[in-house]
């Protein structure tokens, strides 16, 4: 079989789930699809296999996988950028873009760079030295700031300091400008890189471009794109293009509902690696720094009503607690259904107002692991909890998982086992209090999050997963290393091995 067929039957699979009520246990079982559906489950052979047979070998089927937040023109422009994740100082990342290659617009662009922890610091000075009169852009990691030499900044039309950084708003408009610079050489790097995700068992993406997302999508599914269905958000600049053009949560920009309208993305603080998360108590060393509250809770309240008067859900980024007090408190005044993101240092107090606010948490596991060292040094005098998966689920919440992609690799297995295992690399589990089991953070990776079922039943959609081990029975080095057999979307593969 090959990318496009549309099997009417996945022979001799087994079943998994942490809520299973069928009778198979580890037996083999025939799924029988049809019309995008599946139509019967059934033991080998118990009934006809008419019309084209996927043969599972005995590996599992599972729903199709979701990341519930990426960002996808910058993931995908990935690819042509100088990795910097490597680099140990400042001047070791100077020195990498020294030898980076040019882009075809005569600019050298790096990503994924760290420097919280760095004994250096960046200036505008050192990385001139380096890279003399190319502009020069590298990108943090967590994409809240941007650090540029002296020609970038000319050629941005921005004002330079000495450190040669830019945090927050105008980082992300220098994101912007780059990821805009050739809209359809974007558009193929992001097909390029959803096929690559479909072989990882993704069905779906939450798409937090800041863009124009209505456009891009509808130019790339005139395009042909079919790999994942795709749900895009809508910033507050938008917002009212977006009212005036009628587009409202759910709505389907192509006439089979593979693209459709997500929520509104409200960026209320800043992050933990850029030091401008809204915490309740000071950074180290700095007084006088609480984070940044980028959206004042009225000025949220307000964009809250607008859009959930317009029948538009919200998705509200919120790292520090103070954000995420903040946030609870404007789904509490608005009634705004949706969710937060990231929710990365929760106050004890708020954790039960997710589930009582019915608010989900979309959250990015492997952010945890990254992130270990810098939450255990700079937020070690903070009262919040870190990254709160157990505690967060264990109040009734809903959790969604996704990868932040660039900020982390889109990989729904290494979510899940950063999830579960609360370690990588052969180190101890960290926090591992927060940890949370196998079937779980299955569901919390599938479309409706860890309060659904992740389990098949006659009548589900035919968005399906067969890799080659139960993910609910394996280590952490297992789970990181599950192997896709086939990934099917709305019956028709989108990936076969």
């Amino acid at each position: 079989m090959i990318r496009g067929d549309q099997p009417t039957v996945i022979a001799n699979a087994r079943l998994t789930g942490a809520d299973r009520l069928d009778p198979f246990g580890d037996d083999v079982v025939d799924v029988h699809l049809a019309a995008g559906m599946i139509t019967d489950i059934a033991p080998a052979r118990a009934l006809p296999r008419r019309g084209a047979v996927l043969d599972a070998g005995g590996g599992w089927v599972i729903p199709g996988l979701w990341d519930h937040h990426v960002h996808t023109v910058q993931w995908a422009l990935v690819a042509q950028r100088e990795p910097l994740g490597h680099a140990a100082s400042a001047a070791g990342a100077a020195s990498i873009m020294r030898r980076a290659p040019l882009l075809r617009d005569g600019r050298r662009v790096g990503t994924g760079f760290r420097d919280a922890l760095w004994t250096d610091a960046p200036t505008l000075a050192l990385l001139d030295e380096a890279t003399g009169d190319v502009p020069t852009y590298l990108i943090n990691a967590d994409v809240h700031s941007v650090w540029l030499n002296s020609a970038a900044f000319r050629r941005e039309g921005f004002a330079a300091d000495a450190s040669g950084l830019l945090r927050e708003e105008p980082a992300f408009e220098i994101s912007r400008r780059l990821n805009a610079a050739d809209p359809l050489d974007g558009d193929r790097l992001v097909t390029a890189a959803l096929d690559t995700a479909a072989s990882r068992g993704i069905v779906g993406v939450v798409d937090l471009d800041m863009a124009w997302n209505a456009e891009a999508w509808a130019r790339r599914r005139d395009a042909g794109f079919d790999a994942t269905r795709i749900r895009f958000g809508i910033y507050p600049p938008q917002l009212e293009r977006a009212i005036a053009e009628g587009l409202a949560t759910g709505d389907a920009l192509d006439e089979a509902g593979l693209v459709r309208v997500g929520a509104l993305k409200v960026i209320t603080d800043g992050s933990l690696g850029t030091r401008t998360a809204a915490t309740a108590h000071a950074y180290p060393g700095d007084p006088h720094n609480h984070g940044v509250l980028t959206v004042a809770p009225d000025a949220l309240v307000e964009l809250m009503t607008r859009a959930t008067g317009a029948g538009l859900e919200c998705a509200v980024h919120a790292i520090g607690d103070v954000a995420n007090s903040h946030a609870l408190d404007a789904f509490a005044t608005t009634g705004a259904a949706g969710t937060i993101e990231h929710a990365q240092l929760v106050a004890h107090a708020d954790i039960p107002r997710f589930a009582r606010l019915g608010v989900a948490a979309s959250v990015q596991p492997e952010h945890a692991i990254d992130d270990r060292d810098m939450t255990d040094t700079i937020w070690s005098g903070q009262t919040g909890i870190p990254y709160p998966l157990r505690s967060l689920a264990a109040a009734g919440a809903n959790l969604l998982f996704g990868s932040d992609a660039p900020v982390a690799p889109l990989d729904p297995w290494a979510a899940m086992a950063a999830a579960v295992f609360r370690t990588r690399d052969g180190r101890p589990a960290w926090r591992p209090e927060e940890s949370l089991d196998a079937g779980a953070a299955l569901a919390a990776s599938t479309a409706g999050g860890s309060l659904t079922r992740a389990t098949l039943l006659p009548g589900d959609d035919a968005d399906l997963v067969v890799i080659d081990r139960d993910p609910l029975a394996v280590d952490e080095p297992g789970l990181r290393a599950t192997q896709v057999q086939a990934t099917l979307l709305a019956g028709r593969l989108t990936h076969i091995s």
